[in-house]
């Protein structure tokens, strides 16, 4: 069984079309998403409507959340605020009345069982849709923040937009990065590739070229808000 975990599109449809592409050549038999579909680029629709196309498991992310209800004190650094609000009011008008109630009512958690290895799979933590684990985190840090429940063979999760893996006390922990807006400095999008077989793991981060200039343009044409940031962080591969 090869599994293929996603996340942090962040409205870059043509990263997900490079990405989707790659999973398929891989004879990939599943795909879960973590979130963060829409926000933060110039094609939210496009994105949200590749997504919903694969028909598969798709769970909430903390720019999800902000689509829907909108960015609040205490969730971004004070000066961001104006702005990213008025980022996330683009992006809703982009969207329709049944694309925010589909993202609203997006579920936090997704677990699975292949062959008998246990997956659980969340986009910050099992606790918070914000929280922020960092790759350079200790042991004990990673253990308490991501390893719930405690019975799991591999834990995957996103949101930080910086992919690695790690093993601890004989378990997987791995985060799979951005599709859409990684932020390590490798400009190619980043998903997770897990295979299962007879009890046997492997894990894997892919990474994948796309076009950046599309993009970088896009968000001219659109006249997104803050695109000059949002250009760089695509030109750059960090933010």
């Amino acid at each position: 069984m090869k599994i293929a975990f996603i996340s942090d599109i962040h409205g870059n449809a043509v990263a997900l079309d490079a990405v989707l592409a790659d999973i398929k050549q891989k004879d990939v038999d599943k795909i879960y998403v973590l979130g963060d579909i829409c926000y933060r680029g110039p094609e939210p629709k496009r994105s949200l409507e590749l997504i919903q196309s694969l028909n598969t498991d798709v769970i909430k992310g903390n720019a999800d959340e902000w689509v829907v209800r909108g960015v609040r004190a205490g969730e971004v650094p004070d000066h961001a605020l104006e702005l990213m609000n008025t980022e996330r009011q683009w992006t809703v008008g982009k969207l329709d009345s049944a694309d925010l109630q589909y993202l609203e009512n997006l579920q936090t958690h997704l677990d699975t069982n292949v062959d008998g290895i246990t997956i659980a799979a969340f986009h910050a933590t099992p606790d918070s849709l914000f929280e922020i684990t960092l790759p350079n985190a200790d042991d004990e840090t990673i253990k308490t923040s991501l390893m719930k429940p405690s019975d799991a063979d591999v834990f995957v999760y996103a949101h930080i937009h910086r992919p690695y893996i790690r093993y601890i006390n004989g378990k997987v922990v791995m985060n799979i990065g951005s599709v859409g807006l990684p932020f390590d400095g490798l400009t190619k999008a980043s998903y997770g590739l897990v295979e299962i077989n007879q009890g046997n793991i492997n894990t894997s981060i892919q990474r994948v070229n796309y076009n950046l200039e599309k993009v970088i343009q896009l968000y001219e044409e659109v006249n997104y808000p803050n695109k000059d940031m949002m250009k760089q962080v695509i030109r750059n591969g960090k933010i």
